[in-house]
């Protein structure tokens, strides 16, 4: 099925209406994640959190994930969900294990998540890249700025969303 015919039925959604603070429930689209021709992460029992002028960040499952992650020093701080907490992950495929590209702090959990976002706990988000993310079977692109780590699909109102040049007074 095309990207166009998956999406046809969607609603789109507009960021410029989603709430702050923000709202974090369990999303029952399918949410995979490909490195290297390997799928190292896949779900459709993930958490998405909608917040005012950013799309999606999804929050997938530990269980979901098919490889092994190492906590990195690095940490931020969410005025709403607390401090995350960084990983570093190997890419897979190589040769030999132990060797090959290591990509640090493109992936984060909340290990102890303020009120109202209790079910994130553990559970890991991904920026959109070095590795490639899906929607519902659709090839995301990543918010724009680096800064902020939302998943940008085809029904996502892209005028309405913060990250890139101009949009930080938002």
């Amino acid at each position: 099925m095309s990207t166009t015919a998956a999406t046809a039925s969607k609603p789109t959604l507009n960021p410029r209406t989603f709430p702050r603070p923000p709202l974090c429930e369990p999303t029952a689209r399918h949410l995979q994640i490909k490195w290297n021709d390997h799928t190292i992460a896949e779900t459709s029992s993930a958490y998405w959190v909608l917040e005012t002028h950013h799309p999606p960040t999804y929050y997938l499952p530990p269980s979901s994930l098919k490889i092994p992650l190492q906590k990195t020093s690095n940490s931020s701080f969410c005025e709403w969900k607390g401090r995350a907490t960084y990983y570093a992950v190997q890419k897979p495929g190589g040769e030999k294990e132990g060797e090959g590209e290591v990509v640090r702090n493109r992936i984060w959990s909340y290990e102890s998540p303020t009120k109202g976002f209790e079910a994130l706990r553990g559970y890991l988000s991904f920026y959109a890249g070095p590795w490639d993310c899906y929607v519902d079977g659709e090839k995301v692109e990543p918010q724009p700025g680096d800064f902020y780590g939302g998943w940008m699909t085809s029904d996502i109102e892209r005028s309405t969303v913060k990250g890139g040049p101009g949009t930080w007074g938002w």
